[in-house]
């Protein structure tokens, strides 16, 4: 990967941030291509009923994307990222000096936000695609898209995301797993030798709109591989 790369800005002109049905290119584009990628990991996709939804794994077991089935009965994030915490701690992270949006069980750290407290209706099957429409439906604003890298993605707060290629035929980072580093780094981890994950300048929109470089932590997989 390279050292400098572009994601998406969770802050886009208002024309295409409109939520409202058909006209909503960006969430409806992303509800068929999340479709296409949970397509593309069948194995990797399942229930997770101690979070009361959804989990898509890494190709490699280490991390993983989870959303909630019914945001009243989330235990406590409606979307989040868990990964392994070995090599974190290999790098000096200290776990108990992490922020209270991360949890730690077992060898595993969990980090997330609380979207909302509705109780989810569903038209017909819960399935882990129609949980994820509830997000683009109820929760616009929590999904965006970066032309650059022609990605989709979830804010998972704070600076973390989950993301994924709209068209896995033209990208080789077909699924990023992004985290903010600077919790890692109060917590005593040297970023740069967090193993399986790349340390890198992202480039990102302000608040007005204009491209400014951030630190990231990212792991990304091709899914053609």
């Amino acid at each position: 990967m390279k050292k400098t790369v572009l994601l998406f800005t969770l802050i886009l002109p208002a024309a295409a941030l409109v939520s409202c049905g058909k006209l909503d290119v960006v969430g409806n584009g992303s509800v068929k291509s999340f479709e296409k990628v949970l397509l593309r990991l069948p194995q990797a996709l399942g229930p997770d009923e101690t979070n009361g939804g959804w989990s898509l794994a890494a190709p490699d077991g280490s991390a993983r994307f989870i959303w909630s089935r019914n945001y009243a009965e989330s235990p406590r994030y409606d979307v989040m990222l868990e990964f392994d915490a070995a090599p974190f701690i290999a790098a000096g992270l200290k776990p108990e000096k992490l922020p209270e949006n991360f949890t730690r069980s077992g060898d595993r750290i969990t980090v997330g936000v609380k979207l909302g407290t509705e109780q989810l209706k569903y038209p017909g099957e819960v399935t882990p695609l129609a949980s994820y429409e509830q997000i683009v439906k109820l929760k616009r604003k929590a999904v965006g898209y970066h032309m650059a890298m022609d990605h989709y993605g979830v804010n998972l707060g704070d600076g973390n995301l989950f993301e994924w290629a709209k068209d896995m035929s033209a990208n080789d980072k077909d699924i990023v797993f992004v985290l903010n580093p600077a919790p890692f780094i109060a917590a005593g981890t040297d970023p740069a030798r967090i193993g399986g994950w790349t340390f890198t300048k992202v480039t990102v929109d302000d608040e007005k709109g204009k491209p400014v470089q951030v630190d990231k932590i990212l792991k990304a997989f091709n899914l053609s591989t």
